[in-house]
């Protein structure tokens, strides 16, 4: 990712064909050591391409990948108060008693500032 992040820095600055050398340069300038081999392999890639059309295209594809997931939680939750509401309810009370306890504990008797 940070060989790519410096080609794209590199690319808003108006160099349209960042060179190995160019990328290693922005890297070392934050105290980052190029990986020689990634470095390569990512330029063999994007060699010819303009990065605008293949941003754009990547968009696409990420468009119809299904991203949702707001459904699952509200099943769980309505699943569980059907199952047994007495139950559901008694919960919250021991919960709150056992706060109450902690928070008598803390204070042990005088305060922050007596």
């Amino acid at each position: 990712m940070k060989h790519l992040a410096a080609y794209l820095l590199l690319g808003l600055a108006g160099n349209t064909s960042p060179s190995a050398a160019d990328i290693k340069t922005v890297l070392e300038s934050v105290g980052i050591d190029a990986d020689s081999d990634r470095l390569d392999k990512l330029l063999s890639e994007l060699d010819g391409k303009d990065v605008n059309v293949l941003i754009a295209d990547g968009s696409a594809k990420l468009a119809s990948v299904p991203s949702g997931g707001g459904g699952g939680g509200g099943a769980v939750s309505s699943g569980a108060a059907a199952g047994g509401g007495a139950a559901a309810e008694e919960a919250p009370k021991e919960e709150a008693k056992e706060e109450e306890k902690e928070e008598s504990d803390e204070d042990m008797g005088f305060g922050l500032f007596d």
